[in-house]
């Protein structure tokens, strides 16, 4: 069993308790991932200079043992899968997926990539009671299904013939995205409602495991994953206190669209990034965390964001993961790069929005505002980082990154007191907001309208996203543009940026 983190926290605490073309050979060429001088300089330092992370050596991170891609299958919705599926499934022989000795042109790869970002890298025997066999559970959760009734966000896997498992972590897994009509878009921001599975089957095992052990495992597993013991407004010391009904609420509060991802919080998640345009973006991670100078960086990223890349943060080292929730395996440097020519090769799919001349409008209230000077056009990104609330940068951060000085006092929960604390916010870019949602560096808005509410800079307010463990009502604050338009502007604003 293989886990990244807390991604994949239902599978694991249940193993627990119980010639094709010709191409530029140069541009194909594929780089070492875990290259220690490209590594060197590629990582952001953390605003806290005691919480600086240890890398693994090139020579420990190439000990990993390789990846293994199987051939996945679909998995059907509650009541849709055709007759005699499953009965075909365990007929079916074990084959891999992925031989890059077989890859000759950019199209290769590219498909290649594809079975990458699709294949799981936590698999698991099926257990019953499971969210998704509960038909229940899915219309309670409003979970998206394609319109031949699969759900692209996990796949059954067959290793051993005669034995189907479920594969419920994979890059789609966060960042596939089904649309109204069943349409779906591999690389956005993903809809399924990832946190509230585990949710699910943190309940679901509660009777086997027991309060007390369930309690203790999951303390351990969010204390090793995101603790910040170097910090004095650590987060996750607010653990202590909670019980485990507060800490399964909490992953329920985390709509679909965010999540409690590697470095970050169950107190401060993140929104999930679109990977549509990343080869355009200079920062990756919410807080650019890490530079993105070529592809050889892209791959470094994938390969950190899967959990096993660091050794310890400053002083502190991590201490062993509790059984079956390390993630064992690295993917191997040809997997990596193919899933980097994919995500490079990621097109935006068709905007339903037209323009109008109500976008008209409201582009040209876009450009009266300032907007583009941060949201720059044809990117709508410009790119650089701002600093969060109470950070100010050091003088030599002024000529070795691009730092837009404005300061847009939004929560800086994540861009200081988590593993991933910059003290930066990258400025995101505005395409595609038209298929995104929730909205923020956390989620807690649900929607453009909501987003120029000037209401939710209220105490009183109720975020319509993410709203927190323990509460339901909290201001979200910052990035005030926008919310003194009269509602004519907004409605013309908030038409321009669906257009893009």
């Amino acid at each position: 069993m293989r886990f990244s983190r807390v991604f994949g926290f239902g599978t694991a605490l249940t193993l627990v308790l119980i010639g094709r073309g010709t191409a530029d050979q140069t541009d194909l060429k594929i780089p070492k991932t875990w290259d220690e001088e490209a590594l060197a300089g590629w990582q952001v330092p953390l605003a806290a200079p005691e919480g600086q992370p240890h890398l693994l050596t090139g020579e420990e991170f190439y000990r990993l043992p390789e990846l293994k891609i199987y051939k996945s299958y679909p998995v059907y919705a509650p009541g849709r899968e055709p007759a005699g599926y499953m009965d075909r499934l365990r007929s079916a022989e074990p084959e891999l997926a992925f031989d890059p000795s077989r890859l000759r042109s950019e199209e290769d790869w590219v498909r290649a990539g594809e079975i990458v970002f699709d294949a799981p890298v936590t698999i698991s025997k099926i257990e019953t009671p499971s969210y998704f066999t509960d038909a229940r559970w899915f219309r309670d959760h409003n979970v998206p299904y394609a319109k031949d009734g699969t759900v692209p966000f996990y796949s059954y896997v067959v290793r051993e013939k005669g034995k189907v498992e479920i594969g419920t972590l994979s890059c789609g897994n966060c960042h596939s995205r089904v649309l109204p009509g069943g349409i779906v878009i591999k690389g956005t921001q993903g809809n399924f409602p990832r946190a509230q599975a585990n949710a699910y089957t943190m309940r679901a095992l509660r009777p086997t495991v027991g309060d007390t052990l369930g309690l203790k495992i999951l303390r351990s597993v969010l204390l090793h994953d995101f603790g910040t013991p170097w910090l004095k407004d650590d987060l996750d010391k607010r653990l202590d206190s909670l019980s485990l009904d507060d800490m399964i609420d909490g992953f329920d509060a985390t709509p679909a669209g965010v999540t409690p991802c590697h470095d970050s919080s169950l107190f401060s998640p993140v929104q999930v990034p679109d990977l549509i345009g990343v080869k355009e973006r200079k920062y990756l991670d919410h807080t650019g965390h890490m530079l993105h100078r070529d592809i050889g960086d892209l791959m470094r990223f994938s390969a950190y964001v899967q959990g096993n890349t660091v050794a310890g943060f400053g002083n502190f080292r991590l201490p062993a993961p509790v059984a079956g929730f390390a993630f064992e395996e690295r993917m191997s440097d040809a997997q990596l790069f193919a899933l980097a020519r994919y995500l490079y090769s990621l097109q935006p799919p068709p905007n339903p929005n037209r323009p109008s001349a109500l976008s008209a409008a409201g582009e040209q209230i876009f450009r009266r505002e300032g907007c583009g000077d941060c949201h720059t056009p044809p990117l709508f990104t410009n790119n650089t980082l701002t600093p969060a609330r109470g950070f100010i940068p050091p003088p030599e951060h002024l000529t070795k990154y691009a730092i837009t000085p404005v300061n847009v006092a939004t929560d800086p929960a994540l861009a200081l007191i988590t593993r991933k604390g910059t003290g930066y916010y990258k400025v995101p870019s505005l395409r595609g907001v038209w298929r995104r949602g929730p909205f923020e560096h956390n989620g807690s808005i649900a929607t453009l309208e909501d987003w120029f509410d000037p209401a939710r800079l209220q105490e009183d307010y109720v975020p319509t996203g993410f709203k927190g463990i323990r509460s339901q009502r909290r201001a979200v604050k910052g990035h005030e543009f926008g919310l003194r338009l009269v509602p004519e502007e907004k409605k013309a604003l908030i038409a321009f940026l669906r257009t893009l």
